[in-house]
């Protein structure tokens, strides 16, 4: 309790009632069970763990609140100010806190004598225990449970109608562990409950005279404290702009945003944008951007000093309309140690919702590789085109090789075998590793002295508006999908596309012949294109499956289509998502895959379902991309929230946020290996991430616009980039992996220490005429294809 004891103006958090027409009064000492309620009807949560917030204070009296109390009778205004000012005093005098009670009687000019004799008038009659006549704890209590009702009471506006109707269901917030603050969070909220958390507000005139009053406090601050504190712009300005026009202080929300909007971090422009576009109160109903705002807190990382150093600068300067924002738009996320530098604030700040909390990256991730199975395949020494004239294959020794042997040695940080449910190896995909296998053998070690050969696929006269492209694994096949919402398959081998005949003409074939897949297609329908119709909207992903046999397709009308490549078909439209599906992705074993879409949710689905088995809901903004972990446990997806998260598909948790782009994530790709992740964005800047300890550990700088397509290596010592400014960059991979420093202290605090120059990691960077790449593909061979629409301006 020291700690209130010595900082009590801390708790004046409890609003005047707005239609009282009183103006906001100085700061008052109380109880931390008060405190807690500050701003919201919600009782007091437990204490929070002091190395992640502000120190809770008195955590058992805390606890106790939160048992609510009916309210008692009915009482005038002044009556009920008294009888909660006597309980808190009383409460202070039980619990030996004489300097808060001293404190709190000056301010209240009520003399000791007075506290006596209020305790035995009717006003404060029942305060000091129960009728029962229980001990000290019992009367604590039911001290705290009066004081809790009262001020819940008094605070006014719809919030506390509901509080006095129900007590009973009062406790509906908790505070989390390190958050400052008790407002309450809703994952969907009501709109007119959302808006009504403007209701409560200061003299409008004032506003521009406390914004700037704080902007002047922390730009006078010393360096260390100034960079941290300056976080704190964005989200009160918004608030603050918002809170005016809630209230119908029209002309002062416009001067208030034309005053200090330009001060704005400038990757907060957009955002901006749209909120110079709500200036009346009816613009905010309803309105997306508002609600992003409202509901889902700005979290801030600042360390105890820089945090101490603002609490004491409100506090002296008794403003309390920021320091309400405070406690109820943003989750401060405190943490111990040094404050951290502006470059390292800049690296990881530009989401939506400001930075992911500390503990949102704190769970246990399986990024190691599923063990192979085994099986053996006879391996030929020359290519498998070792044919003789007549065609017969070479009489050679078949030498056997174990498939998977090289991974005998089950990968630490891999998921058990069978954590998820996968499809058994048919005979087919055991061919099919056969061949990766050989292949495999044959293939270039790429490196800084030995950069890929890059082959373009141009697609010329694409009037139909190129939107999405995908190949597959062995490079035989390449599709498009297009905004006049046709799917087209190209065989990029000379084997032509062929169709599975008729059932009619299948029943006459002799089953038991050797070459019985070749027999069944139909050589009358072979061609170097298929054209798929179905979607009746553009088509804005495609996918093959692992094996070949089939095609996923995803379009602005809602739908994703999963087409058979022997028959090109449709066989299944999959309706979940409501809006248009932005990206779709097989996983690498096949059967499951997953799609996200202007929803903001993305889905896990399986082949041979027709309802989502998963839905990841968390962003704030449209999923653009999706992508499955190599070992398939876990899906990252991309929004345009500026947010990276990983999920995990067993349970649907969301078990990584990646904060850093300073624009929509549009590219997504896991190293071979499984342990890192490049991310692309609109901000020309390709970010890495250290899964296991949920750490960015690299920014390449290079690209100038949209990045569409990025690519590992087979194995994974290259990344290729394509974007929108018509170039495919190569990046040392190895060089900007290596020496990571991941220590506990970068992972507890987030003071990650990025290269200089990231032109060190630049190998090579190749410009098309004028086609924007929007697919990179190495084949098994570590050959680079390049995908993208001639673009005539």
């Amino acid at each position: 309790m020291a700690a209130v004891a010595e900082e009590p103006p801390e708790v004046a958090a409890v609003k005047p009632d707005p239609e009282a027409g009183t103006p906001p009064q100085p700061p008052a000492a109380a109880p931390p069970a008060a405190a807690a309620s500050s701003s919201t009807t919600a009782p007091a949560a437990p204490p929070a763990p002091a190395a992640e917030g502000e120190p809770a204070g008195n955590g058992g009296e805390a606890a106790a609140a939160a048992k609510a109390a009916a309210p008692g009778p009915a009482a005038s205004p002044a009556a009920l100010d008294r009888q909660t000012l006597v309980a808190v005093l009383q409460f202070l005098r039980r619990s030996n806190l004489r300097e808060s009670e001293e404190i709190l009687r000056r301010e209240a000019r009520l003399l000791g004598d007075d506290l006596g004799a209020a305790a035995l008038s009717p006003a404060g009659a029942g305060l000091l225990g129960t009728a029962g006549g229980e001990g000290d704890v019992g009367g604590s209590e039911a001290l705290l449970n009066r004081v809790t009702a009262a001020a819940a009471i008094s605070i006014g506006g719809s919030v506390a109608t509901v509080a006095s109707a129900s007590p009973g269901v009062a406790a509906a917030a908790t505070v989390p562990p390190g958050k400052v603050g008790g407002g309450v969070v809703e994952d969907q909220p009501d709109v007119s409950a959302v808006l009504s958390a403007y209701n409560q507000q200061g003299d409008p005139t004032l506003y521009e005279e406390y914004y700037s009053g704080l902007k002047n406090f922390i730009e006078c601050s010393l360096d260390c404290h100034r960079a941290e504190l300056s976080q704190l712009f964005y989200p009160l300005f918004v608030h603050m702009y918002l809170e005016l026009v809630y209230n119908q202080h029209e002309s002062e929300a416009k001067s208030f945003f034309e005053r200090f909007h330009g001060d704005q971090e400038c990757y907060y422009q957009d955002d901006l944008r749209v909120l110079s576009s709500l200036t009346k109160k009816e613009h905010m109903k309803g309105n997306e951007t508002m609600l992003d705002f409202r509901t889902s807190k700005f979290v801030l990382r600042i360390s105890r000093d820089s945090y101490q150093l603002l609490k004491r600068h409100l506090q002296e300067k008794q403003n309390n309309q920021i320091w309400n924002i405070v406690q109820e738009h943003l989750y401060i996320d405190i943490f111990d140690g040094m404050p951290r530098s502006k470059q390292q604030i800049d690296a990881m700040v530009g989401s939506l919702a400001g930075e992911a909390k500390r503990e949102a990256n704190k769970a246990k991730v399986f990024f190691g590789l599923l063990k192979e199975p085994e099986f053996d395949v006879p391996l030929d020494d020359e290519d498998e085109e070792g044919e003789n004239e007549e065609g017969k294959p070479k009489k050679k020794k078949p030498k056997k090789d174990s498939v998977g042997s090289k991974s005998k040695k089950q990968d630490p940080n891999a998921p058990p075998q069978n954590r998820i449910p996968l499809p058994e190896l048919k005979d087919s995909d055991k061919l099919d590793k056969v061949m990766n296998v050989k292949e495999a053998a044959r293939r270039v070690r790429l490196g800084p002295e030995c950069l890929p050969s890059i082959c373009f696929y141009t697609f010329l006269n694409a009037y139909q508006g190129l939107t999405a492209v995908d190949i597959t694994d062995d490079s035989s096949m390449i599709v498009g999908g297009f905004a006049d919402s046709t799917v087209r398959v190209w065989s990029v081998t000379p084997k032509k596309l062929r169709s599975v005949k008729a059932a009619a003409d299948l029943s006459l074939i002799d089953k038991e012949s050797d070459d019985v897949l070749e027999r069944i297609m139909d050589e009358k329908t072979a061609s170097e294109l298929k054209i798929l119709y179905g979607h009746s909207g553009p088509v804005y992903g495609t996918s093959f499956s692992p094996d070949r046999n089939y095609l996923l397709s995803c379009s602005e009308d809602g739908t994703v289509r999963l087409w058979s490549l022997q028959t090109f078909t449709c066989l299944v439209g999959y309706k979940g998502h409501n809006y248009p599906v932005w990206d779709t992705q097989f996983s690498p074993y096949g059967y499951y895959f997953v799609s996200g879409g202007h929803d903001r949710v993305a889905r896990l689905w399986a082949t041979d379902h027709y309802q989502p088995l998963r839905i990841f809901a968390g962003h704030l903004a449209d999923v653009t991309c999706t992508r499955f972990h190599p070992n398939s446990n876990y899906i990252a997806t991309g929004s345009a929230d500026r947010t990276v998260r990983l999920w995990d598909v067993l349970n649907g948790n969301c078990v990584r946020i990646f904060t850093g782009h300073k624009g929509p994530i549009h590219s997504l790709a896991f190293s071979p290996n499984g342990r890192f992740l490049a991310t692309g964005a609109t901000d020309g800047r390709v970010l890495l991430w250290d899964i296991g300890h949920g750490l960015m550990v690299g920014e390449l700088k290079g690209h100038t616009d949209t990045i569409y397509a990025l690519r590992f290596s087979r194995d994974g010592e290259i990344l290729a980039s394509g974007s929108m400014d018509n170039t495919v960059r190569l990046w040392d991979a190895v060089k900007a992996f290596e020496d990571l420093e991941t220590d506990d202290f970068t992972t507890a605090t987030g003071h990650i220490n990025l290269p200089e120059n990231s032109q060190d990691l630049l190998l090579g960077t190749y410009m098309t005429k004028s086609t924007p790449v929007v697919h990179l593909h190495f084949t098994r061979r570590n050959l680079l294809l390049a995908a993208g629409a001639y673009s005539s301006q």
